[in-house]
């Protein structure tokens, strides 16, 4: 149940330091690393010869060395150099695949290469703009990237997983708010809440050096092929809304294989810019978030797996935006199939304003 034709985030630019970077992607295990002219290439990990993991050798210069045999490839997957022998088979090449820098983040595109339009890269731009600042992280989660979709669609769950962190108490359950959910282009579900006149949950508190009433706000946004974000804004009661404290909190999720996902997020703020012990503290606060997601949701994949079911096995009101976003994957995932040549083309995910 994946999209090819979209970009898919592979790493953070900053990742790039090393020698290479090898990763596997809607079950394709790839090798990727920066040139020494900052251009940014992606290969099949694997070796032509004996099929040995390019990523089990070694960099040398702008070249990936097998470990098995020391053959050689450029950055356009080219053999350029076979030990004890001057005619390079005409076979031994390895894929290559489209792989762009934006916005502090590396994207790949795992479809037909010659419809890989950089213009098609989500905007994302809070990552590395000089008006908000980014706590990042990384989490290798054991589940379906679907079941991660679902459940950062439906944030009534913190109430429940997330207590000590971001979620309300069950006497102001955030499920006791309504959502208002709607689609977009056929390619975007949107649920958004207001919760005026509620208790701060830890996380808020400490962001706004306030333990009062907060009114709060959130958005969560899901484009088709995993990119998620979460719009949270507070501010103290009677406090104009808009000087409110605003994350855009960026969930991009890139299946791993059909039951594991690589989960690359960053809580961005336009709040408290230059204070670097808030956004280690932010960062820390997040993987412990985050860290409780990962133990749910690891546990549903095993669920389904030996009751060999599914989810929602009953649905209730709160799936609403969940399954509206399954449907439309499901929907691109068909169309896509049927016209090889067809794009989703993704659209500004949150408006100027905030």
């Amino acid at each position: 149940m994946w999209l090819k034709n979209v970009w898919y985030v592979a790493a953070f630019e900053h990742e790039f330091d090393q020698p290479f970077v090898e990763r596997r992607f809607l079950d394709v295990p790839v090798v990727m690393f920066r040139t020494s002219t900052g251009a940014y290439a992606a290969l099949d990990d694997v070796c032509p010869h004996r099929l040995m993991p390019l990523s089990c050798g070694k960099r040398i210069d702008d070249q990936i060395q097998c470990g098995y045999h020391g053959m050689r490839f450029s950055a356009d997957g080219r053999c350029v150099d076979v030990p004890g022998q001057s005619q390079i088979p005409a076979a031994a090449n390895v894929k290559k695949y489209p792989l762009a820098a934006r916005h502090g983040l590396v994207w790949i595109w795992l479809g037909n290469a010659e419809l890989a339009d950089t213009a098609l890269i989500p905007d994302l731009h809070w990552h590395d703009d000089p008006k908000w600042v980014s706590s990042r992280g990384y989490h290798n989660v054991q589940a379906d990237f679907r079941l991660m979709n679902d459940n950062l669609l439906d944030l009534s769950h913190e109430t429940y997983v997330h207590h000590q962190t971001i979620g309300n108490g069950e006497e102001e359950t955030i499920a006791s708010f309504p959502v208002v959910v709607s689609t977009e282009n056929e390619c975007v579900v949107r649920a958004h809440r207001e919760m005026p006149g509620i208790a701060a949950p830890p996380f808020f508190s400490m962001v706004l050096d306030y333990s009062g009433l907060i009114d709060r706000w959130q958005t969560a946004i899901n484009f088709v092929s995993g990119i998620n974000i979460t719009v949270a804004a507070v501010c103290p009661v009677g406090i104009d809304r808009a000087k409110a404290s605003i994350s855009h909190v960026l969930h991009l999720l890139t299946p791993e294989t059909e039951s594991s996902t690589h989960y690359f997020w960053a809580n961005v703020r336009n709040y408290r810019l230059d204070d670097k012990a808030l956004t280690e503290t932010i960062r820390e606060a997040v993987v412990a978030t985050f860290d409780e997601d990962k133990a749910v949701l690891e546990q549903q994949q095993k669920q389904i797996e030996a009751l060999k079911s599914r989810v929602p096995h009953v649905a209730i009101k709160l799936d609403e935006a969940p399954i509206r976003a399954r449907r439309l994957l499901e929907s691109c995932v068909k169309n896509e199939a049927a016209d090889p040549m067809r794009l989703v083309r993704p659209v500004a995910f949150v408006s100027p304003q905030v």
